[in-house]
C-alpha cells in the first residue's frame, strides 16, 4: 500500500464540519468519494483533526492508503487536478506527498494554527462572510494582553465544550491580537491568531468569546489567568460563532520555526 498526505483548503459554511457523520455533508465524506472514484479503490482519508460545523480551513491535512501509485511531480499534479474537476467547489485540495508507513496525518502534527478574524467597524459588511461583525470599538491592547496569559502548556478546561476527550492538556506556543485597517476607513479586521499542538473541542471560539467579555466588561487582563486556572467553564465567555474562525496550517515542521516566519509577517 502506499500511503499519501492530502493539503486541502475549504469554506465550512455548507458542511456539518469536517468529520464523517450518519445522513449529514461533511469535508471527509466528499474527499473519501473522490478519491474512491478516482482510484476505484475503497479507501478512507484519516484527518488531522476535527473542525466543527460552519469552520474554514486554509490548510487542513489528511492522510490515505491505496495501491494507486504516483511515480512523479506530473502525476501529482495530474492527480490533483483530476480530484478537482470530481470536487465540489468549496474543497479544493492543492497539494500530495508521497510518506513512509509510520507517518499519521493527526499524531505526526507538530502544530495547529487557527485564525479568527472580527470586523470591527461602524459601517455592515455585504462581502465579508467569514468574518464576525462587532460595530463597538474594541480595546485591542487590553485583549492582546489578555491572551498573552494562555501561553504556555496548561489545562484547558474552562474553555472546552462537552465531549468525550477525557485530556485537557495543550500547549500554546503562540497568542496574538492584531489589527488591520479597512480598505474603505471604516475600521480595522481584528485578527486573532492562535498555535498549539492540539485543541479541545470548541476551545478557540471559547477563548475568543472570554476575550470579547473581557473587553466589554472593561476588566483586568489577568482575568483570562483566573478563568484560566479555575478550569471552569461556567466563568469562561460564550462560543462565538464559528464561520469567522479559520485553520491556516496543520503543521509537521518546527513550530517554533514557523513562528518566528509568522511574526516577521505581522511585526
Amino acid at each position: 500500500m502506499n500511503r499519501y498526505l492530502i493539503s486541502f483548503e475549504y469554506e465550512g459554511r455548507n458542511f456539518f464540519g469536517s468529520q464523517k457523520q450518519p445522513d449529514k455533508r461533511t469535508v471527509q465524506e466528499e474527499i473519501d468519494k473522490a478519491i474512491c472514484t478516482l482510484t476505484k479503490e475503497n479507501t478512507k482519508i484519516i484527518m488531522a483533526g476535527r473542525l466543527d460545523r460552519g469552520v474554514n480551513a486554509k490548510c487542513h491535512t489528511a492522510h490515505f492508503d491505496v495501491l494507486y501509485q504516483i511515480n512523479s511531480k506530473q502525476d501529482g499534479f495530474s492527480f490533483l487536478n483530476s480530484l478537482n474537476a470530481i470536487l465540489p467547489p468549496d474543497i479544493s485540495v492543492f497539494k500530495i506527498e508521497r510518506k513512509d508507513s509510520a507517518f499519521h496525518a493527526q499524531k505526526s502534527a507538530t502544530f495547529r494554527h487557527y485564525r479568527y478574524i472580527i470586523r470591527n467597524s461602524f459601517i455592515k459588511p455585504v462581502f465579508n462572510k467569514n468574518v464576525l461583525f462587532i460595530r463597538k470599538p474594541l480595546n485591542i491592547e487590553l485583549m492582546n494582553e489578555a491572551i498573552k496569559h494562555l501561553v504556555g502548556e496548561y489545562d484547558f478546561s474552562a474553555f472546552k465544550s462537552v465531549s468525550d476527550n477525557p485530556s485537557t492538556i495543550c500547549h500554546i506556543y503562540f497568542a496574538n491580537v492584531l489589527k488591520k485597517p479597512l480598505e474603505n476607513g471604516t475600521g480595522d479586521y481584528i485578527e486573532i491568531n492562535i498555535i498549539g499542538n492540539r485543541f479541545l473541542y470548541n476551545m478557540v471560539r471559547a477563548i475568543v468569546g472570554t476575550l470579547l467579555m473581557i473587553e466589554k466588561d472593561k476588566d483586568n487582563p489577568l482575568k483570562m489567568k483566573e478563568i484560566l486556572n479555575s478550569k471552569d467553564r461556567t466563568l469562561a465567555g460564550h462560543n462565538v460563532e464559528p464561520f469567522g474562525l479559520t485553520l491556516i496550517k496543520t503543521g509537521y515542521e518546527n513550530p517554533h520555526d514557523y513562528i518566528k516566519k509568522l511574526e516577521k509577517q505581522i511585526n
